[in-house]
Order: structure tokens, then C-alpha cells, then sequence
């Protein structure tokens, strides 16, 4: 039976890779940190976050989505767990619910119910059968509340599941901790 032998530069190749790994996640964070204090000593007049805000956006989901830094900073937590589609479809929603255009109205409403309603849609959200029936005949004829009910699921998925996780995350810790680092000073 053959007997596989590995060369130590091998082993010594792939030990070096873990402790580059290891060093890259051990930065992050203070690299985050050390962007934000330099972001955060520029000049008065650009706009930027403030330490007050990022405590802030642990009141609330919605003090967190109605902050600009805020939306950014959770949809890039969302992209990095591979499950973006519902702060997605949240804020196409939003946008949907201002069309004032019937024509306009009309074909987004099927470019939404393909691309989130739809079973097997390539960004399906997750609502209960009930509510995608409801849809599928609101579609027929579109209002801009068509998706009122599915956005009220998402948003509640989002405020029970994703918004605590988001608290809990690094990228949120990381932002927090500099917060707290600033107010010290």
C-alpha cells in the first residue's frame, strides 16, 4: 500500500498560511478601528459617524436602518453571512411604495415577484406559503402595497434573527469599542 510522505517545506508552506490567516484576523478589527479614528479627525465639514449614532443603532432596527452609516454598515454584515436579500427586498419595498408611475408600477412589480417571490427565485425570501398566494394575486393587478405583508415578515425576520446577530458580530464590537474610544478622549 502506497504511504503518502508530505516534504516539510510543505508543512512549513501551509503552517505559515494559518498564521498569516490568523494575523489577518487579529487586525481587522484594529485596522477598522484605526480607519475610523483617521475618518473621524478629518475636516469639519464632511459629514461622518459619530460615536453617539453607533450607540444608537443598538436601541433599535429602525434607529439603525434610518442611520446612513447605519444601513451600510448591516447590509455589509448581511453580505458577509450570505443572506442580503432581505434588507434587500426591505428597500426595494421602500422604493417601491413611492412609484408614481402605473406603467412603472407594473413592471417592476414583476421584476420584484421574480427576483424575491418566486419560488426558487434567485434571492426567494422566506415567507410562509399564505402570503406568497397573496402576492402572486396582488401582482395581477399591482398597488403599491402589493408587498406590504411580505416586507412586514422580512422586517420582523430581520429585527428577530439578523439584528441581534448584527449586536453580537465583530464588525459591530470593533465599531462600538472606537466609539467608546473616542468618547474617552
Amino acid at each position: 500500500m502506497p504511504i503518502l510522505v508530505t516534504s516539510p517545506s510543505r508543512e512549513l508552506h501551509s503552517h505559515n498560511m494559518d498564521m498569516d490567516d490568523k494575523r489577518r484576523k487579529q487586525t481587522k478589527g484594529s485596522d477598522l478601528k484605526s480607519r475610523l479614528q483617521r475618518r473621524s479627525s478629518q475636516s469639519p465639514n464632511t459629514e461622518r459617524l459619530s460615536p453617539e449614532e453607533i450607540i444608537l443603532w443598538s436601541q433599535s432596527l429602525e434607529r439603525l436602518l434610518a442611520s446612513k452609516y447605519g444601513m451600510t454598515t448591516f447590509q455589509a454584515f448581511l453580505k458577509s453571512e450570505f443572506s442580503d436579500e432581505n434588507i434587500e427586498f426591505w428597500l426595494i419595498c421602500e422604493d417601491y411604495k413611492k412609484i408614481k408611475s402605473s406603467f412603472r408600477l407594473s413592471s417592476r412589480t414583476k421584476k420584484i415577484y421574480k427576483t424575491y417571490i418566486e419560488a426558487e427565485a434567485p434571492k426567494e425570501i422566506n415567507i410562509d406559503h399564505k402570503t406568497r398566494d397573496l402576492i402572486r394575486r396582488n401582482v395581477k393587478t399591482p398597488t403599491t402595497v402589493c408587498f406590504d405583508e411580505a416586507q412586514r415578515i422580512v422586517y420582523r425576520l430581520m429585527e428577530k434573527d439578523s439584528y441581534p446577530r448584527f449586536l453580537r458580530s465583530n464588525i459591530y464590537r470593533t465599531l462600538l469599542d472606537s466609539a467608546s474610544d473616542y468618547i474617552k478622549v
